[in-house]
């Protein structure tokens, strides 16, 4: 069977001020999402698709599809709107895609077999990419289960501003019982991490709170049951037309509740690091150049 890798890459970016999946992070001038493939790679993967904007094609075949394809089959998916349920027309003026669901969904004509997804501007460790390589040949034939590697929250906020993260609970089987999309989450001076998003005060969270960094494991059975609830979603008339977004972790938790999806919660050793910032840059920058000297990585990939 195939192990594929589905990296979503068509996000605009706006709180990084530009396109940051192909910003040069590491030593040698290395692209983030160049190390999740060599680690998947390692891990056994054999197939990769980007999903990515058409106008991105070329510059994504050269940076990296090209240098890849000996290795691995490459595919491109492209999340437009013209991929969006059919009768359906954005407001005039939006330019925002329509989340992650959506990108999962571009990339439904290329994928036959269980598949990981993953965001282009995070790093997700060797560790992470070897535990959902195992966990996707266990789902081969199988149809609404799922899985996703959980990282500490205190391990995945920034200093430089608010991030979103998919705040997870799990059951004494080790299976997510409830995933919660949060979107204004930073750090405090007295070393709190809060939800700002409704009071400035904020909610206190846990640190030790396991959250989702959108590393999901899921089958083809996820296409069927999300085109069907993204087509609601674009129907309804809940949330701002010009910005809502229907995402991975909203979904997931949906489906456990409503059509018996089992997510699996996997354990890594792996560390995540990430960027959502350009101030945090010169910081995943660090990061990289330390795995580079440790001898995690060749000094150049």
């Amino acid at each position: 069977m195939k192990t594929t890798l589905l990296i979503m890459a068509a996000g605009l970016g706006a709180r990084f001020g530009g396109n940051k999946q192909i910003a040069q992070i590491g030593p040698s001038g290395e692209i983030l999402l160049e190390y999740s493939i060599h680690d998947a790679v390692a891990a056994g993967f054999d197939k990769v698709v980007f999903v990515i904007k058409r106008a991105m094609e070329n510059q994504f075949r050269t940076l990296i599809g090209d240098k890849i394809a000996e290795k691995v089959e490459v595919h491109y998916a492209f999340q437009e709107y013209d991929s969006l349920p059919e009768g359906f027309v954005p407001p005039p003026g939006r330019v925002k895609p329509y989340g992650t669901v959506h990108a999962v969904l571009a990339a439904r004509d290329v994928i036959d077999e269980p598949f990981a997804v993953i965001n282009a501007d995070d790093y997700y460790g060797k560790d992470a990419f070897l535990t959902m390589a195992h966990s996707l040949r266990s789902m081969q034939g199988q149809s609404s289960v799922a899985s996703m590697v959980a990282y500490y929250l205190k391990n995945t906020v920034s200093e430089n501003g608010c991030v979103t993260r998919g705040v997870c609970e799990k059951d004494g089987q080790g299976y997510l019982s409830k995933v919660t999309e949060t979107y204004k989450i930073r750090p405090f001076p007295d070393g709190t991490i809060r939800d700002v998003n409704f009071r400035v005060e904020g909610d206190i969270l846990d640190h030790e709170a396991l959250v989702s960094m959108n590393f999901w494991g899921l089958t083809p059975w996820f296409f069927e049951a999300a085109s069907r609830d993204l087509a609601a979603f674009l129907a309804s008339d809940a949330g701002d037309p010009m910005t809502k977004e229907f995402v991975l972790p909203t979904e997931i938790n949906t489906l456990m509740h409503t059509d018996g999806l089992r997510v699996q919660v996997l354990s890594t050793s792996s560390v995540w690091f990430g960027v959502t910032y350009a101030a945090d840059k010169d910081y995943v920058a660090g990061e990289l150049k330390k795995l580079h000297e440790a001898g995690l990585y060749p000094e150049k990939l």
